[in-house]
């Protein structure tokens, strides 16, 4: 091989083709570009995380239970407390909020506090100083959105409970709070010491109890919490340090910015189809060329190194655009993100990003070209004098099927490189390659249907414009291919969202509740039924709620369980409290799948509970178990006697504990309650009445929780269609080129339709039909292929009945059509407007 002289014969080769290569390896640019700028965005996330993780929890250990401390709990929290150098507590739960001078209420998150909390990272207030004044007098810091929407002004009153605050400050944020999620219930902090004679700590109330610690440099917090760990299972205590926050939130938005890799990654596989394809064309226009080389001595090893240089050297060009596009991005997407993340986003360039986005460019042109190029080696210089237009049958070619498999493991590696296990990269795959076969199968399918069946009696150029789809050098595969994936997956991520809202906006059908009030004291229940129907509302659920904890199984409490390795009992099964309530039939949305439902028992009677299946399975209980259960106080035993199938996907009072009555009927209880409003007046006037009269009571319009969802949502989806977007960029790229690299195949068709008589307006007619019959067909495949993947998660993933939007679909398949006519025919009117003598002295 001499080397040199391939260059230079790639070089030469390629002055007057640049253009055409440049644009083959454009339909790989745009994967690049999102791969690197979410590569980008995830090393960035994980650096600020990693510096910014203190401010996420505001201290260096948070211990956190939602069971009020007793004496044994109190102890341990001082016996820390003389270890750490700064202390502080809070109580944290949702309750109402009202501005009188607005008459209006809100639910919102109290966050009661006591000391100097948070010891890293400060709470931006307007004014500045009026964090550093808070917790002397009775005021509050209400956050922003709040005072925005009730037009609340600073000294303003507001009443949380029964007690009256001023506003303080305007809180703009605060450490470790995502901005979207305060959407949903705003922060208020209040003094802990101001709030005891609210009324807001009643039995029942679901209060969060944290306890903050601040050590010297050299205390190693994560060694304490291991060795305290069986002490903290006992006094069902969370733990939560620097280094747990990092991990999970790191896992969590990691997650996030790996899935939509993996979206760039379907875009550059898009883009790979296109190179692919390109390759063949450009390839199959050179034989007459790499023909002529061979009558002059080349070898077919350096006929087909010529071109893997050319191919190589515009690859390693595509990768480098794509990185600097994808370095570019990275700078817009801490503005659609940052709302929705709980640190602040940098945008530092990623050297590893680049060199990765440059490397994969080089690579993945080079793969992908062998497939086509492959053929070169089996030119003969005879070729020189006889150019056949039939395919070449090269599947008997055994390099080619290696370079099958070299693609395989490619997309299997990077794909495990992106989740978490092979279980889910198997499940990529097999998705991935059922979408491809399927595409494939219906361009395969097509053609051969359109041969065998061909309409005769349609007008002619009609029926010129559809041949042209098994034409020679056709592109119905890789276009419909294209086309038909970039549908696929716009039409899947619109079809999640609109699945995810549907669970909601049953909620706001006619006869289902969508407004609940909780927290209702037992003397207050029959004032609030009252009030109530004096609003003209029914009432469609009253259930009370007792609070407890599950303290033994099979008489084995926690201690057992941590001592004794054999036992299938989780220790997780007596951690935190459990919100059980008793009645003696089934509910619609429940039914027993295990064991016997039993409704009553007497008093003397051991007590029957019925628990979800799914539960019952997680803290390892079987049928006829014996439970011991911690109520206020009374330790009340129970048999496991049935388990239930729950229909959480409806909205009403759901359960993962019933008892049968008569077993915990006298027990320290709440009540909840649902009724239906049926505009936003009367719903603002019926929690206007309830929490003037009980403003411990706490009231959610499901109507308004449904909008911030829906805004919620409109976020998500915006971030993922917007890298999702780069498939359709890359499907429009792919189109583009296809046309462009077959501009001197149809140069020589449309020569010869003029010259047989036909008019600019019939081949515009004919090239514009072929281009509908495309669009219309890929645009259909892929909304099937949408539907298809949308049914599978409804059933598996969200469990509801998927119901698509006809209208988004028929504007979907509009809109994918014209679009594809549009690029096919402006990409060809510079062939169309050659004279047949121009193009015939051109050849």
């Amino acid at each position: 091989m001499n080397w040199r002289w391939v260059f230079l014969m790639a070089w030469r080769d390629s002055r007057k083709n640049r253009s055409r290569l440049l644009l083959f390896i454009s339909s790989i640019v745009f994967g690049i570009a999102a791969l690197v700028a979410m590569k980008s965005f995830n090393e960035n996330l994980k650096r600020d995380i990693d510096t910014q993780a203190a401010l996420l929890i505001g201290a260096d250990l948070d211990l956190h239970s939602t069971r009020k401390p007793d004496s044994s709990t109190l102890a341990f929290i001082d016996s820390i407390k003389k270890l750490s150098e700064q202390t502080a507590s809070e109580e944290r739960f949702m309750s109402m909020i009202r501005f009188p001078k607005a008459d209006g209420s809100r639910l919102v998150q109290v966050r009661a506090l006591t000391g100097d909390f948070p010891f890293y990272g400060n709470l931006e207030t307007l004014p500045e100083d009026a964090y550093k004044r808070f917790g002397k007098d009775p005021e509050v810091l209400v956050e922003k959105t709040l005072m925005i929407q009730y037009n609340a002004q600073l000294h303003d009153p507001v009443q949380l409970g029964t007690t009256n605050f001023t506003i303080s400050g305007n809180l703009i944020t605060q450490p470790g709070q995502a901005a979207i999620r305060g959407a949903m219930a705003p922060a208020v902090f209040v003094p802990l010491k101001h709030l005891e004679n609210s009324g807001l700590q009643q039995t029942g109330s679901r209060i969060e109890y944290h306890y903050y610690f601040k050590f010297p440099a050299q205390f190693n917090v994560d060694d304490f919490v291991e060795k305290q760990k069986e002490r903290l299972t006992q006094l069902q205590l969370r733990s939560s340090t620097v280094s747990t926050t990092k991990e999970n939130t790191g896992r969590s938005f990691s997650d996030m910015a790996r899935f939509m890799e993996l979206v760039g990654f379907v875009a550059l596989l898009l883009g790979c189809i296109g190179v692919s394809s390109a390759v063949h064309i450009y390839i199959r226009e050179k034989l007459v060329s790499v023909a002529i080389l061979r009558c002059l001595g080349t070898s077919s090893r350096q006929a087909f190194f010529i071109f893997l240089v050319q191919f190589s050297g515009i690859g390693l060009i595509g990768g480098i655009l794509g990185a600097l596009l994808g370095t570019l991005i990275q700078y817009a997407i801490p503005i659609v993100m940052q709302d929705i993340v709980p640190v602040t986003l940098s945008n530092r360039i990623s050297l590893n990003a680049i060199i990765e986005g440059i490397g994969l460019g080089f690579v993945i042109s080079i793969l992908f070209a062998l497939l086509p190029l492959i053929s070169v080696r089996r030119i003969s210089p005879l070729r020189s004098l006889r150019v056949s237009d039939e395919p070449e049958q090269l599947w008997k070619d055994r390099l080619k099927w290696w370079i099958y498999l070299l693609i395989l493991a490619f997309v299997v590696v990077f794909s495990r490189l992106q989740l978490n296990g092979w279980m889910q990269t198997l499940f990529f795959i097999m998705g991935l390659g059922l979408t491809f076969a399927l595409l494939y199968s219906v361009a395969r399918g097509f053609t051969y249907l359109i041969r065998r069946y061909f309409p005769k009696k349609w007008p002619y150029l009609w029926r010129q414009g559809l041949s042209n789809l098994y034409r020679p050098n056709n592109q119905t595969i890789v276009l419909l291919i294209s086309i038909g994936l970039s549908t696929a997956l716009i039409a899947t991520l619109f079809f999640v969202q609109d699945m995810l809202l549907q669970r909601v906006k049953l909620a706001s059908s006619e006869n289902q509740a969508n407004m609940v009030l909780f927290d209702i004291q037992p003397l207050q229940q029959d004032a609030i039924k009252n009030i109530t129907r004096e609003a003209g509302l029914s009432i469609l659920e009253d259930v009370p709620i007792v609070t407890m904890q599950l303290t033994a199984i099979n008489g084995k409490r926690a201690n057992d369980v941590l001592s004794d390795s054999t036992s299938n009992i989780s220790t997780r099964s007596f951690r935190g409290e459990i919100r059980a309530t008793y009645r003696d039939s089934l509910t619609l949305s429940e039914k027993v799948v295990e064991g016997h439902w039993i409704g009553n028992v007497s008093g003397k009677e051991v007590g029957q509970v019925s628990l979800e299946k799914s539960y019952a399975n997680r803290i390892g209980v079987e049928i006829g178990d014996s439970l011991l259960f911690n109520v206020q106080g009374v330790e009340v035993p129970a048999v496991a006697s049935s388990f239930r199938e729950v229909d959480w996907n409806r909205f009403q009072s759901n359960f993962r504990v019933v008892f049968a009555k008569g077993t915990i009927d006298n027990a320290p209880k709440f009540y909840l309650m649902m009724t239906h409003v049926d505009d936003e007046n009367q719903s603002a006037i019926f929690q206007q009445t309830v929490v003037n009269r009980f403003p411990n009571v706490s009231v959610i319009d499901i109507n308004t929780a449904l909008d911030i969802l829906d805004s919620l949502l409109q976020r998500i989806a915006f971030v993922i269609q917007f890298i999702g977007a780069f498939s359709i960029l890359t499907g429009v790229v792919v189109l583009i080129a296809s046309v462009r690299i077959s501009k001197y195949q149809r140069l020589r068709e449309n020569v010869l339709l003029r010259t047989l008589g036909a008019s600019r307006r019939q081949v515009f007619t004919i090239t514009a039909t072929e281009y509908l019959l495309l669009g219309v067909l890929a645009s259909f495949t892929g909304i099937v292929i949408a539907l298809i993947a949308s049914n599978l998660l409804g059933i598996f993933v969200f469990e509801i009945v998927f119901v698509p939007s006809i209208g988004f679909i028929l504007v979907l398949t509009v809109l994918v059509s014209l679009l594809t006519v549009g690029i096919g025919v402006i990409n060809s009117l510079s062939v169309m407007n050659r004279s047949p003598l121009e193009a015939l002295r051109k050849e």
